[in-house]
């Protein structure tokens, strides 16, 4: 029997990059079950379109911008209440074709949006959530971050940095604040659908929203570090074998010799 959808009836979540793609569903389906959502990115229009379907906050953000990135935590707070859920998934992709031809400015801009983008966000709710003994961070990654074959160095190099960060916040705040890293497998958005054919092996675009609604719910903050994948993780399956999963260090990014 399938497990009833969990209700997060209250939850104050951020949400970046929540104007379009895998974000704007991630606030859909946490609104629906019940999440004060505020979406934040940096297209306008875009975030308020979100926000007007899910009875959300708008907030125009640039997640590299450290005063902006405080700012706007201060606002939803002020709005709506303590930040119970940060989902981190503010994200570009590679930029400026080859490596060695690509401005340089614009490879880094990769990393700043995709590293230093989660770490100002976390930073910024991270004190909140210890003050109130409660709070969680869910922060989406890539398959990118392991998988061969890749060919943009930014974009590959930048998933594997937020890969690791999110296992060593979790172990920074471990019995205090769960934090979560994902992979929302190879979903059609803007970023990803001019890049490969019809037929490639797409993800279902719900299946990430459906894993940060189980995320959000608490019932799976035994996996709090470990790496999860939206399509290939039954999470269900998972939180039954929470121990097992700790004791043998399953589901980790590891180098065995």
């Amino acid at each position: 029997m399938s497990q009833p959808a969990d209700r997060l009836d209250g939850q104050v979540t951020l949400i970046t990059g929540g104007g379009r793609g895998i974000g704007a569903g991630i606030a859909r389906e946490l609104a629906e079950a019940g999440a004060r959502v505020a979406v934040a990115a940096r297209t306008r229009a875009q975030v308020d379109q979100v926000a007007d379907e899910t009875g959300g906050l708008a907030f125009e953000l640039d997640v590299t911008d450290r005063e902006a990135v405080e700012r706007t935590v201060a606002e939803v707070e002020r709005e709506l209440g303590p930040i119970d859920l940060l989902v981190a998934n503010a994200g570009i992709g590679n930029q400026g074709g080859a490596t060695w031809e690509a401005d340089p400015g614009a490879w880094w801009r990769v990393l700043e949006v995709n590293v230093l983008g989660v770490h100002l966000c976390s930073r910024a709710v991270i004190p909140g959530m210890l003050g109130r003994g409660e709070g969680r961070i869910v922060i989406t990654g890539s398959g990118a971050a392991y998988l061969p074959g890749s060919t943009g160095t930014a974009y590959s190099a930048s998933k594997a940095a937020v890969c690791r960060y999110g296992e060593t916040l979790a172990n920074e705040l471990e019995g205090r604040i769960p934090v979560f890293h994902f992979s929302p497998g190879l979903v059609k958005t803007e970023m990803t659908g001019g890049s490969l054919s019809d037929d490639a092996p797409w993800t279902p675009p719900e299946l990430a929203p459906r894993l940060v609604r189980v995320l959000a719910s608490g019932r799976a903050d035994a996996l709090a570090g470990r790496y999860l994948h939206a399509e290939h993780d039954d999470i269900e399956e998972l939180i039954s074998r929470s121990d097992e999963i700790a004791r043998d260090d399953l589901n980790a990014i590891r180098l065995r010799r």
